[in-house]
């Protein structure tokens, strides 16, 4: 029986071929946009937070349906959040490479191009949309893959975040790739163990750069994983369920339990 994941995974696979068939696999670039490096953005921020924009996901249904990256993305910048995620796949998160694009017109800050990359076309289009960094996911690829696109990423400039969930995950892990994160939440049950990053933190490389992912509800929680060697920290549905996420990432990094 297939998981979520698996779902997802088949149904991108699908929109890649048939994006493939009508306008070929070629992506024309038209920028010569420098992107920003995500990684010194998370090491030289006093935050790292990486605050997501997303509308709704497989696990939690409608978040925020109605939200407008134009609004929520200047109201993050000036909260003092270290770099944005767009979500850019449609059918499970609501999001499209237009939210990515119109998030890159109005923040100044680096851009992780969220979805399920299976194929170069991505990469290439996240680079031509405004992205600085895409993330690649251990559990929806081969190792050979993740070499493969991390080395087209970084031809065209972007950064690559390799998430694991697990361990066992890093048996992928090319030291190639610019930072690790660990999903806290399990992508084949979106399961979510708020605990996960520490325990995992123990078994990545000492000198990759860390970035904890999912379920982070407080800047108590981030404090004790940027002790344990984190510098970044992926957040959105904590921001986004609320009306207006730039203020509630703001009241997050004032509020100490």
């Amino acid at each position: 029986m297939s998981n979520i994941l698996d779902k997802i995974i088949a149904n991108k696979r699908r929109e890649v071929a048939a994006t493939d068939a009508i306008l070929g696999p070629e992506v024309k670039i038209a920028t010569d946009r420098t992107p920003i490096s995500l990684r010194q953005a998370l090491l030289d921020s006093p935050t790292g937070i990486i605050a997501e924009f997303k509308r709704r996901s497989p696990s939690k249904g409608e978040i925020h349906p109605l939200a407008l990256v134009n609004e929520v993305l200047p109201a993050y910048q000036d909260a003092g959040a270290a770099a944005c995620s767009v979500l850019t796949d449609t059918v499970y998160f609501g999001g499209a490479l237009t939210d990515l694009m119109l998030a890159r017109s109005c923040s100044s800050l680096p851009l992780l191009r969220k979805d399920f990359i299976v194929s170069r076309r991505q990469i290439a289009e996240a680079r031509a949309c405004g992205a600085d960094a895409v993330l690649l996911i251990a559990a929806a690829l081969e190792a050979e893959e993740i070499l493969d696109f991390t080395r087209y990423a970084h031809s065209l400039g972007l950064e690559v975040l390799f998430e694991i969930h697990n361990a066992r995950e890093l048996e992928k892990y090319c030291p190639e790739v610019d930072m690790v994160g660990v999903n806290n939440r399990d992508l084949t049950t979106f399961h979510t163990d708020p605990l996960l990053s520490e325990r995992v933190a123990r078994e990545l490389p000492a000198d990759v750069v860390k970035v904890a992912e999912s379920g982070l509800t407080s800047m108590t929680e981030v404090e004790q994983l940027r002790a344990s060697g984190f510098s970044g920290f992926l957040i959105g549905e904590t921001f986004m369920r609320h009306d207006h996420p730039g203020e509630a990432l703001r009241d997050f990094m004032e509020f100490r339990m």
